[in-house]
């Protein structure tokens, strides 16, 4: 059997997504839980790994087993044996053509700036502070020059091991909900640090340290020295993983 899970975890107590020895990581939390509910030792693909200090809504595995469980088992059985910031939001199953990593056609990540003058204590851990007072407008503005198919080689970390830098970045819309800015968006896939370089580009952009142009200018130099700060990881988190319709996973419900 193929089994296709949602996942959900608040990243800031683990060293992101992939196992590492000698390191908390939360994919070793979810293969220890599922491998005690089928009793067998377990290995999960995952859509997209995430960093140290990421977070997740929408994470997607999957693992193949001959352990025989109902969908709300691998579901209640795994967060019965989660710590509590991890959890299994759903399961189903599907045939051997699904991968939870190759299969997908575009990802969505969310980045939460908190812009006030005070720092954070309760979402210290779940969003970025910046004391300066962004534009948004300004934001939106050097955010157009983002969208579309391009080399993001300025926008992806140096030591980024993907063969090619292009990537089609579908959307890159920016809100202001009181003191917080969202920025939410979706690609047919990101480059390591890809998210964070382009929320430190257009933070520098919003408090006026940077025209908007800017944007457009870190781009076409395709060289990440050029790119200014990567922003922190604690405002990330991976909302959704998006597949064709033939696995019929979108809006799928717990068990």
């Amino acid at each position: 059997m193929r089994i296709v899970c949602g996942v959900e975890y608040d990243g800031s107590g683990y060293s992101g997504w992939q196992f590492q020895d000698g390191a908390t990581t939360v994919q070793a939390v979810v293969e220890e839980a599922l491998s005690r509910v089928a009793d067998h030792p377990l290995r999960v693909v995952c859509a997209g790994r995430t960093d140290t200090g990421v977070h997740a809504t929408g994470q997607v595995i999957h693992f193949d087993t001959h352990a025989r469980r109902e969908m709300r088992s691998w579901v209640l059985g795994a967060n019965v044996n989660l710590p509590a910031d991890v959890c299994i939001r759903w399961a189903v199953e599907r045939d051997e053509g699904f991968h939870a990593r190759f299969s997908a056609v575009a990802r969505c990540y969310r980045y939460v700036i908190l812009n006030r003058p005070v720092r954070p204590a309760i979402e210290r851990n779940h969003s970025t502070w910046n004391f300066r007072p962004l534009d948004v407008e300004r934001m939106r503005e050097a955010a157009h020059h983002l969208i579309g198919e391009h080399d993001f080689s300025s926008y992806r970390a140096v030591a980024c091991q993907a063969k090619s830098p292009v990537r089609n970045l579908y959307r890159l819309a920016l809100n202001r909900v009181g003191d917080k800015i969202v920025l939410d968006l979706e690609a047919n896939g990101f480059l390591h640090h890809m998210v964070r370089n382009i929320a430190g580009v257009l933070m520098a952009i919003g408090s006026g340290e940077r025209e908007p142009d800017w944007a457009r200018e870190v781009l076409e130099q395709q060289d990440r020295r050029v790119g200014g700060i990567t922003a922190a990881p604690d405002g990330l988190y991976l909302t959704e993983v998006r597949y064709p319709e033939q696995f019929e996973l979108q809006g799928v419900r717990p068990w």
